[in-house]
């Protein structure tokens, strides 16, 4: 007999937490969580005095701001998740009726009136991140539908925002514009880095109408643009820092994006097939490289 376990809803009538976690996906709050330790440190945190502004930052960055991000996406995305990937906290029921709609708000709210407390330096961010999580998910904008504006969506909230709001929880005012200079440069390597996501489900993209980069560009020529939108940053990181008299930091961003050079020929032969690979430990150095530049710039800003 065929099992419709999957395939049913659950017949209840407001979620468990557990679902509700589920639907928060926590997997995917260290990137910001990351983004903002990294504009912490950058912004000269000091320790133990400021662990409380460390402590509530992250959670904002990442259980908050992020989790409603993945509520917003998850609601928007329910019908396509229905055929894909029924055993979702709402396609297969777990999280009924209008209840995804109304954690995604109720997230969203408190994600801006706790960012609110730490000041207007940090509530621009997280309202400017809140409004795209809004805009890459629900139409009529629905960034998500091309990987252009899409990842670039993605890569600002998730890198360049939580980096300056950290920065901006140290500081109390606007961030130092070297710190500025960084945070973009990182969020412009991450829109490569959210395209390595996109080659696992280049079929599925077509038959949906979404237009990721795979799908606009052909996959190897996606794996080109993925691979010089993740390097190109981070030399500009490595000559910015020289510029700035950091030259030991400077010589271990290129070191990073030396090793990731030497990994990308074989990313590039099969795109598909090593995506995940290169994700794994092409993005891992990049993302040490993140926090070598705050160390660097920490010492220009608190100096």
């Amino acid at each position: 007999m065929r099992d419709h376990s999957v395939l049913a809803p659950a017949a209840v009538d407001r979620p468990t937490p557990a679902a509700v976690l589920e639907l928060l996906k926590p997997i995917t709050w260290f990137p910001p969580m990351w983004a903002f330790g990294c504009g912490l440190v950058s912004g000269g945190l000091t320790l133990p005095s400021q662990i409380g502004l460390m402590l509530g930052g992250v959670v904002l960055a990442g259980p908050l701001l992020c989790g409603a991000s993945q509520a917003v996406n998850d609601w928007f995305d329910r019908h396509v998740d229905a055929v894909n990937e029924p055993n979702r906290p709402i396609p297969s029921g777990r999280v009924p009726g209008h209840w995804g709609l109304a954690i995604a708000v109720v997230a969203s709210a408190l994600s801006l009136a706790v960012a609110a407390a730490f000041g207007r330096w940090v509530l621009v961010p997280a309202a400017l991140g809140t409004a795209l999580s809004w805009a890459y998910s629900a139409p009529p904008l629905r960034l998500k539908a091309n990987g252009w504006l899409g990842n670039a969506a993605v890569a600002l909230s998730y890198e360049g925002l939580a980096w300056l709001a950290g920065a901006a929880v140290v500081a109390g005012t606007a961030p130092d514009g070297r710190v500025l200079a960084l945070a973009l440069l990182y969020s412009l390597g991450a829109h490569g880095i959210m395209t390595l996501n996109d080659f696992k489900s280049v079929e599925g993209d077509r038959r949906m109408g979404v237009r990721s980069l795979p799908v606009q560009l052909g996959v190897r020529n996606a794996a080109r643009v993925a691979c010089a939108a993740m390097a190109l940053p981070q030399v500009a990181v490595a000559l910015l820092l020289l510029e700035w008299g950091r030259a030991p930091y400077a010589l271990a961003i290129a070191a990073l994006t030396a090793a990731q050079l030497a990994l990308m020929p074989r990313f590039l032969r099969d795109p598909r097939g090593e995506a995940p690979r290169y994700n794994a430990s092409g993005t891992g150095l990049s993302v040490l490289g993140m926090l070598v530049a705050a160390f660097a710039v920490r010492g220009l800003v608190i100096g």
